[in-house]
Order: structure tokens, then C-alpha cells, then sequence
């Protein structure tokens, strides 16, 4: 089992289907987790969880998450960024500026935000993991969805360049991209589906937790498509 006693985790959208999953792999594998949620209150209540609210479409609010993470539990470890959004059925023609900008700042804004934010900590540590959660229309676009794929293709591209800038920091950044999670939400908006083809939240967590490892130390500006059987 990986282990990760003394170490602190920053998860941004850690209330959701796939954060809830996420979170609880983390605190089984000994990690202190800060877990942080746009509103309402936090799913797992834990010793080692560090609830934080905090809108990260909003650059103060990602630096005052990252700051509050690190007065808290002392020290940032790893950065594990899964807030995300969707939106599609329409064309490109068809497409409002509301729903342009919302995946924008949703998909990509918020990790710039956070993934700047946390930078500092991690560099003057001198070690540290960024995992991204992108998705399969990031390298496989889908008709209809063109403000949801061009925000996961630019969060595909910061990771990249990110994991160049990181180079020979002891600091890693690689992106995992799934193709649709099997979330209670996600059953709701498609409940016709076969859900058995859809990737399981818990699939994701173990993968996101071994690149967080030292295990994976040598795996930089990796991203890694996990489909499921679908």
C-alpha cells in the first residue's frame, strides 16, 4: 500500500462524486487532506480533513485556499486539482458567451489559479506532486462540445508546459483523462446508459494516488487516458 503518513494533499473539488473518492484514498493512505469546496458542507468528516471553502474561478480566493491550507496543516505536498464542469448540446455557431466563459474559467481558470498558487510552496520544498483530472474530449473532441474540449485541451496544455517548467525541481505535473465517471450525477443527467462501461471514481483515485507517490517520481507531463471497458 502507498504510503503518505506526514504528508499534506490539497484537493480542490473534494465534495463531488469523484472528490468524495478521491479524498477517502488519500486519508486511507495516511495523508492529511484539505479538501477544498465551493459551498454547502463537506462530505467526509475525518481527523486528517481540512475543510476549506473557496471559489477557485476567482485568483484571491485559489491563493487564499492554498495560504489557509498551509497555515493549517503546515506544509503542501501535492496539489490533486479535480473541480471541473459541464456543458454542451451545442454548435460552435450556437454557442453564448455565458457558457463559453463558464467551462473556460471551470476547466482551465480554476487550475491556472490553483496550480499558481501552490507553486511557491512546492518549489521552496524542493519535492512535490500537480495532478490534473482532464477528460477524453481533451484529445478527442466531441461535436457539440467545443467550450467543454477547448477547456480541457488548454488544461491538457498547462500541464505539459508546467511539467517542462518543473523539470530537475523534484516537482512532477501529469494530467489523467477520463472518458465518463460513473458519479450519482452523471447516472442522473444519462440514466438510459450501461454504466457498467463507465470508468469507476475509485479507478481514478488509485491512479491519482500513485502519481502522487514517490513511486512516480519519474513520471512528468504525463496524460494518461483511463476509458474504462466503454
Amino acid at each position: 500500500m502507498l504510503e503518505f503518513t506526514n504528508r499534506v494533499i490539497l484537493i480542490t473539488g473534494a465534495s463531488g462524486g469523484l472528490g468524495s473518492a478521491v479524498t477517502k484514498a488519500f486519508l486511507d493512505a495516511g495523508a492529511t487532506v484539505a479538501g477544498v469546496f465551493r459551498s454547502g458542507a463537506p462530505s467526509v468528516i475525518h481527523e486528517l480533513f481540512l475543510p476549506i471553502h473557496a471559489d477557485l474561478t476567482a485568483p484571491a480566493e485559489a491563493a487564499s485556499a492554498v495560504d489557509r491550507a498551509r497555515s493549517q496543516a503546515g506544509r503542501l505536498d501535492a496539489l490533486i486539482h479535480l473541480v471541473g464542469g459541464f456543458a454542451g448540446g451545442q454548435t460552435v455557431a450556437a454557442t453564448d458567451d455565458a457558457t463559453w466563459q463558464r467551462m473556460l474559467d471551470m476547466n482551465l481558470n480554476s487550475a491556472f489559479y490553483a496550480m499558481r498558487a501552490a507553486l511557491p510552496a512546492l518549489l521552496a520544498a524542493g519535492r512535490g506532486r500537480i495532478v490534473a483530472v482532464g477528460s477524453k474530449t481533451a484529445i478527442e473532441p466531441v461535436a457539440t462540445l467545443s467550450a467543454y474540449g477547448v477547456s480541457k485541451a488548454g488544461l491538457v496544455a498547462l500541464v505539459r508546459t508546467l511539467a517542462l517548467e518543473l523539470k530537475g525541481t523534484g516537482i512532477t505535473a501529469n494530467a489523467v483523462l477520463p472518458s465518463v465517471i460513473d458519479t450519482p450525477a452523471n447516472r442522473a443527467a444519462d440514466p438510459g446508459a450501461d454504466f457498467s462501461k463507465w470508468v469507476a471514481p475509485e479507478s481514478i483515485a488509485k491512479l491519482i494516488l500513485w502519481l502522487a507517490s514517490d513511486a512516480a517520481a519519474d513520471v512528468n507531463g504525463a496524460i494518461i487516458p483511463i476509458y474504462g471497458v466503454g
